[in-house]
This record gives structure tokens, sequence and C-alpha cells, in this order.
């Protein structure tokens, strides 16, 4: 069904595309015939194994990256595709529109994105608000956040800090941001002076939330090995429970369209191999003490195995979705078994 829909859709602007499809997920998920109707077409098996994870129990191993679902809009309808955990966000404290349009472009030779989003999202007060109101049971639902567009590193722990108490009595983990290419100077906040600062800061909020509530740090695959073994070392020492590797690349290795041009990170395909040297070095650098969540170029179940043999915990997948549709959801689950 998705081959036939996706001429369709790659017809239309990838921004307004991606919205429709959200719709439309929603829509049919507000009936049980219609969240029948989206289990079936993705395929994923009915009968599935739980697997403990930073102290969450995961239907499977699969999840959704954040990005896909910015707001929290279609949760009841994604999680139908019979998804494990669904990550929303990047949501910052104040809405913001994000950059000029157009910063969403479709690399179809190379299965690929470039997106310069630069974090669009309704806010933190408005997606608290949604997940108070509407909880998708039956998921593990992760929530990552980031800084203000306009706020500078130094006060970037307040940011992050407000989200958190805001956000995490309705998430089942956090993801801290530090790594898109599309925030000016964000990246800077991997480095060891600026995680070690923000991490000590969020560790000592979350105590006053009266609940248990997993973080994990999400990096970019750009970081040199030096500087992912820094940021590895600062995580765990913090306490916090792991990483999620990686956000998009700056890179253009492999690509070839004239579109690889634009500026802004790209994911999808050309990424699988800088995602799983990251994961790879992550899992031997810590002996696989800190769980690592993987994402990036996963677009079948070669891919997702892959990830797993080199140690990941759990897989993500946004880009892959994008171009497989729906049937890659089952595709996985059964490769991963």
């Amino acid at each position: 069904m998705y081959a036939r829909l996706r001429p369709l859709l790659f017809r239309v602007d990838a921004e307004q595309a991606h919205r429709a499809t959200l719709w439309l997920l929603e829509a049919l998920s507000r009936v049980a015939l219609g969240r029948r109707v989206i289990r079936q077409i993705s395929g994923s098996p009915r009968t599935q194994t739980h697997v403990e994870v930073i102290g969450l129990s995961f239907p499977n191993r699969l999840g959704l990256a954040a990005g896909y679902d910015k707001d929290g809009r279609a949760l009841r309808g994604l999680a139908s595709l019979g998804f494990g955990h669904l990550e929303i966000g990047t949501i910052t404290p104040l809405a913001q529109g994000g950059n000029p349009r157009p910063r969403l472009f479709r690399l179809v030779e190379e299965e690929a994105l470039i997106n310069r989003l630069g974090f669009p999202n309704a806010g933190g007060e408005s997606v608290r608000d949604r997940l108070r109101a509407r909880r998708t049971p039956g998921v593990v639902l992760g929530v990552n956040i980031g800084k203000g567009k306009e706020t500078p590193l130094e006060s970037a722990p307040g940011d992050y800090g407000r989200l958190l108490l805001a956000l995490g009595p309705w998430a089942d983990y956090v993801a801290i941001n530090v790594s898109s290419p599309n925030t000016l100077g964000l990246r800077s906040l991997q480095g060891r002076v600026y995680l070690e600062g923000l991490l000590a800061e969020l560790v000592t909020l979350r105590a006053r939330l009266d609940r248990r509530l997993p973080m994990l740090v999400k990096l970019s695959p750009d970081l040199t090995e030096a500087g992912l073994d820094e940021a590895v070392d600062v995580i765990e020492s913090a306490g916090v429970e792991g990483v999620i590797a990686t956000n998009t690349t700056l890179a253009r290795e492999g690509v070839e369209s004239p579109l690889g041009s634009e500026a802004g990170g790209l994911s999808g395909k050309p990424l699988f191999r800088r995602a799983l040297a990251a994961v790879e070095r992550i899992v031997r650098r810590t002996q696989g003490r800190l769980p690592v969540i993987a994402v990036g170029g996963i677009r079948g179940g070669k891919e997702a195995r892959a990830m797993r043999e080199a140690g990941a915990a759990l897989v993500q997948v946004y880009t892959g979705l994008v171009y497989r549709g729906p049937a890659l959801v089952g595709e996985i689950l059964e490769a991963l078994g």
C-alpha cells in the first residue's frame, strides 16, 4: 500500500506531507477499527517479548526517534504501528517556529533527508498540557528536550531544567539533546565543561520529582573519537542512565544528490556507518555498562541487527519510515526477534 502512496506524498513539500501523515495517523487511531488497520499495515507481531532497559520495561526493542512527532500530536496512531517506545520533541521552553523554509529536503537516491528545522515546537507548557490530557498506555514515552534558540550557552542549564521539571512527570524517560547541528552553538554543550555543569544541574533537579525518571544524552556522530570518549565519560560519571547515538551529521559522505549542498543535518542511509561506529565505540568504552539507543540509517532488519550486535540495547528509526513506510516496523521487529 505504501509503495503506491509514496509517489503521491513525494510530490508534495516534505513538511506538508509529514504533517498530513501525522494527521491521518491520529485520525485513524481515534477508533478501534482504525488502530487495527494501522497495526495490520505495519505487520508488527501481536505477541512480543518485553525487555528491561534503563530500568523500564519496553514492549520491544524498536522505537520512533525524536523529530517525527515533535509535539506529541499523534501518539495513539504511532503506538498502533507497533513501536515499543515513542520519543517526542525536541521541545524548548517557549514555542518557536524554527528556521526559515524551505528547511527539509528529500535526497531520494540516497534514501536520506537533510533538515535545518531548528527545533520548531509548541513549547514546554503546551506539550505538558497535551500529555497530561492524553496519555498512550502500552508504549514507553520519551521526551526530548533542548535549549531555546536565543538562550546563550551559559544559561542553557536553566532551559533544560525548566523542561525537566515541567515534562518529567508525564514522561517515562527524558532525552537531553545537545547535538542538533541546527541550533547555533548547541553542540558545544557536548564538551566536558558545559556537559558536566548541565548534567550536574539536571541530576540535582531530578531529585525533586516524586518518581524515578531515567535520563539519556543524545550525541553527535561528528564528534572526534577523543570527543566522544570524553562525553561518554562525563555522562557515565554524572549518573545518567544512557546514551542515544546518534543525531544527524554535517558530513556528506556517499551523497551525490545536488541537494547534498543544502545546509543542515543529514539522516538516512548515508549516516549508518557513522552511527554504527559511534555505538561500537561507546559500548567498548563503557564495557557495556551504559545502555545505548542506536539511531541513524536504520532502514531494515539488517541495519537493526547490526546495531544490536554492536551492543545497542534499543534501536530507533525516522528517515527509514519516510522511505519504507509502516511495514518497516514489522520487518525490524521480526529481525530482532
